[in-house]
């Protein structure tokens, strides 16, 4: 099936699914498809069981086949939804929040506190577990984002999809059954949910703030840093099983925390890097580094980190590496940030020490309580002490 042209080649839907590319003097038409309507028969749920929320921000994952185009397209409603993957059906009863429609590059914080005020209108509606549908490019930014804003007696799951729903190796319908299961489960944070192998027998269950894509396109790219995943859900039979980790349902009582202060910046340093390039961020109320190694940058640049911190501007040091701590008291230059103002990350992903940021700017002006809060840990996205040594 001819679905359009691109890049000078025509793009044609095979039957297996996939889409290829040939120059277009190569086809010839056959016939012009018919439009082909689908009538969907009213999807009736059971009342009987758990009742979930499904909180949609688009992605890969909410959407299904549109046969006019042979391309996907968006589908918002339970009915679209449980008529896609009619084993949902068997967990729940949903209700469905179409709050967002776009890319996952194209979030934003402004997006981030409406939906954790739609998650938290569901939650004290009656929902007993929230499911929030997400690209996966920035789906570990908005997780972490909702674990700062929210103390949750529930499960809320963000879960996405690598590949669409027209590929035979969708992951669509898998991750969004186990999505299900955690949403049902004894769970009580915010966690993300998404293929724990290559293979289709379980989804790993990742704390929310210790969570990061870790691949382009494999199925089972999402993976937790420096800790364990906190859960898995094996599949097909759906079983939940949670490490002692695991934050269990109603250990936190209800709350929104949703200001956020959007005049924060990630920094990732490499060498060379002129200190012209920090004077763009004179004004900025938080910066985040990720700096090399321990948690540094060259000596040049901390003269003008030191005139941002003076200035008001707090500056939080991360790693550039996946595993380990930051220390600025091993070296000179480290001890030299430290003078200058810089405080230590721990071991808080860069990602999430941006997110931690302009929530804690967001609740807390004084800057030596703001300073104290980025080193505290507040939603499992800082230890004391590494794993294993590291």
């Amino acid at each position: 099936m001819f679905i359009t042209e691109r890049d000078g080649m025509a793009v044609v839907k095979l039957d297996s699914g996939y889409n290829i590319g040939v120059p277009p003097g190569s086809c010839h038409l056959i016939s012009l498809a018919e439009p082909v309507i689908v009538k969907q028969q009213e999807v009736l749920q059971n009342t009987s069981l758990p009742n979930l929320a499904i909180v949609s921000t688009g992605g890969t994952i909410a959407s299904r086949i549109d046969y006019r185009t042979g391309s996907v397209t968006s589908q918002f409603n339970a009915n679209d939804i449980l008529t896609a993957i009619p084993e949902l059906k068997e967990i729940a009863n949903y209700r469905t929040v179409p709050l967002a429609t776009i890319l996952s590059e194209n979030m934003t914080p402004a997006i981030w506190q409406e939906l954790a005020r739609a998650v938290y209108k569901e939650i004290k509606g009656g929902a007993t577990g929230v499911i929030v549908t997400h690209g996966t490019d920035t789906m570990g930014y908005s997780a972490a984002a909702l674990s700062f804003m929210i103390d949750t007696p529930v499960p809320v799951i963000f879960v996405g999809s690598q590949r669409s729903a027209d590929r035979p190796s969708s992951d669509n319908t898998m991750n969004a059954v186990c999505a299900a299961a955690a949403a049902t489960s004894e769970l009580g944070e915010v966690a993300v949910v998404m293929h724990a192998t290559a293979s289709d027998d379980a989804c790993s269950i990742h704390r929310g703030t210790r969570v990061r894509k870790m691949h382009t396109s494999r199925r089972d790219a999402f993976r937790s840093i420096d800790i364990a995943p906190i859960g898995v859900v094996a599949y097909p039979s759906r079983t939940v099983t949670l490490t002692n980790d695991a934050v269990r349902r109603k250990t936190h009582t209800l709350a929104l925390h949703d200001n956020l202060d959007p005049h924060c910046a990630l920094i990732q340093f490499y060498p060379g890097m002129s200190e012209d390039l920090l004077k763009a961020y004179e004004g900025f109320h938080g910066i985040v580094i990720a700096g090399t190694g321990l948690g540094h940058t060259s000596t040049t640049l901390i003269p003008q980190l030191k005139r941002l911190s003076d200035k008001g501007t707090l500056i939080v040091m991360t790693s550039q590496c996946m595993h380990g701590r930051v220390c600025d008291r091993v070296y000179d230059t480290g001890r030299d940030l430290l003078h200058a103002g810089v405080i230590e990350g721990g071991n808080l992903l860069p990602e999430v020490a941006l997110v931690k940021l302009m929530w804690v700017l967001g609740n807390e002006k004084d800057k030596v309580k703001a300073a104290a809060l980025m080193q505290e840990n507040l939603k499992g996205e800082c230890m004391r002490r590494s794993p294993h040594g590291l």
